[in-house]
């Protein structure tokens, strides 16, 4: 592998992370607020945003740029950080 293609794989995945990163900030928005999560809109956006992410990954890994277990494990995360606000969005409603 050459030295600019390690470069455009590191790339790909530092913008693959960025994007993660600001899902990741939406969700965390909606934790500190503990909003429902079930309100359209914020699913409509959130949805939308995990698709264009899983699509952006698809096409970097069908390039070569990403490895799959390294878009998974992005994905993975994001799906911790959703697991948490419905936890913690459940756990207010209970008390």
């Amino acid at each position: 592998m050459t030295d600019e293609s390690m470069g455009y794989r590191e790339k790909a995945y530092a913008l693959l992370q960025a994007d993660a990163e600001k899902i990741i900030q939406l969700i965390r928005v909606q934790m500190d607020h503990l909003t429902m999560p079930q309100c359209p809109l914020y699913e409509e956006v959130l949805d939308t945003q995990m698709f264009g992410l899983s699509r952006e990954i698809d096409f970097a890994v069908r390039l070569g740029l990403v490895e799959a277990k390294d878009g998974k494990t992005l994905l993975d995360r994001l799906e911790r950080e959703l697991s948490a606000l419905h936890e913690a969005v459940t756990k207010k409603r209970v008390r």
